[in-house]
């Protein structure tokens, strides 16, 4: 098996439902050049000193085929994920004064009730079935709300954020076209995105600021320059989106890993190890993560040498962080699902400064889900296993993930 076969059956749908095979394949040659010249990199150590590596850039805008124009769409410059510093840490440094740690510690503490609440919600609609789907019926809706409160977004937009949202995610597909073309489509969604906040700004312009996400932006809080408003509406599309699409994934993933370990799914059930579910959620981070590879996105700016193969200035990398967590000079026995692990390190929030963002809400998030649902699903049974997967080999989840119950239980105190 050459290496560019084993990547081009990594991007092959056919392999989305088990991959893991193929990363086992693939980390015997720990970086190596495919088809298009990219360069593709699948080991832990390797993968994180790449991470905190400087000369590995996030901005397309030093590749020669992208040249300048690669904003997030007419008028809007790069949100922070798509910079490098020192620009990104000062828009990160904004964004993160009015969402969390040191500023705002108790931002995604004061929001766990509110997050219960959702939930029950929706698992209380759950009462009379016999088949539900994970996803749409409670592992989409619920992040989305939880965002939307977040950033004071109407829920009853979703339809028209979610379309939007979509097409972002469609042309995140490595396998959907050139880099130039999927970041032009990219480029003109995010633009659709801005406007609608740009709408949602404008409609607040004579409210007084609120207390919500969007409005902290706004007050341009911290001390740094603040953003402009081009600025504000990248970054605050960005944080829609990516703020529920991965944990969408995260959460079905948990559910699926669960329904295919009983045991564990029963402790969970019966609530007597508190720390369980965050033990739980560690695991799923590196044994399923939402995030399996961090697309060719990144380019190097000077040669780097590294695992004995030089990548050239100017190169395409692909990060596969799904593989390098499950790298055995990791963790021992890295196919087996665990959460009792000694010791559990894993990229499922990547690394270095482009650190997820949102990880803070996520694990809260699915701690909360996952719970949740093992105690109130009477007796759940997987439908189809393997359910079937979305497109997107980077974001991998079920699209739909059925599942068979006897009865909803009533939800404890």
């Amino acid at each position: 098996m050459t290496g560019s076969s084993v990547w081009q059956q990594i991007l092959d749908h056919s392999h989305r439902a088990d991959p893991y095979p193929l990363y086992t394949e693939l980390r015997k040659t720990p970086v190596r050049q495919v088809e298009d010249g990219s360069y593709v990199v699948s080991t832990y150590p390797e993968i994180v000193a790449l991470l905190h590596d400087p000369r590995l850039s996030s901005d397309l805008r030093h590749l020669p085929e992208m040249g300048t124009v690669s904003g997030e769409g007419p008028g809007l410059p790069p949100s922070f994920i798509r910079l490098d510093p020192p620009e990104h840490d000062r828009i990160r440094r904004l964004l993160t004064w009015d969402f969390g740690p040191p500023h705002r510690p108790g931002r995604v503490d004061g929001m766990l009730p509110d997050m219960r609440v959702i939930v029950t919600g929706l698992i209380d609609d759950l009462v009379g079935k016999t088949r539900v789907d994970i996803v749409d019926e409670f592992a989409y809706p619920f992040p989305v709300t939880v965002i939307c409160r977040l950033l004071d977004v109407p829920r009853e937009d979703e339809p028209r954020f979610q379309a939007l949202s979509d097409a972002l995610i469609q042309v995140a597909d490595p396998t959907t076209g050139s880099i130039t073309e999927r970041d032009r489509q990219r480029n003109k969604a995010m633009a659709n995105l801005g406007q609608y906040f740009g709408g949602l700004l404008d409609a607040r312009a004579d409210q007084p600021a609120g207390d919500d996400l969007l409005s902290g932006l706004l007050r341009a809080s911290g001390g740094d320059e603040p953003m402009t408003r081009a600025q504000v509406l990248a970054n605050a599309a960005l944080l829609l989106v990516a703020g529920h699409e991965t944990t969408v994934n995260l959460i079905t993933n948990g559910m699926l890993t669960l329904l295919r370990h009983p045991e564990v799914l029963d402790r969970l059930r019966r609530g007597e190890e508190p720390d369980l579910a965050a033990r739980v959620v560690e695991e799923l981070l590196r044994y399923e993560p939402p995030v399996h590879l961090l697309p060719e996105t990144r380019n190097t700016l000077d040669d780097i040498e590294i695992a004995g193969v030089t990548i050239p200035a100017g190169s395409r990398v692909t990060l596969v962080l799904a593989a390098g967590s499950r790298d055995p000079a990791l963790t021992p026995d890295p196919d087996r699902f665990d959460p009792d692990r000694a010791h559990n390190e894993h990229l499922g929030f990547g690394g270095g400064v482009h650190y997820c963002f949102g990880a803070p809400l996520a694990r809260p998030e699915t701690r909360i889900a996952l719970t949740e649902l093992a105690q109130r699903l009477r007796n759940p049974r997987l439908v189809a296993d393997p359910p079937p997967y979305r497109a997107n080999p980077g974001l991998r989840g079920p699209r739909h993930l059925f599942v068979d119950i006897d009865a909803v239980d009533p939800a404890r105190p």
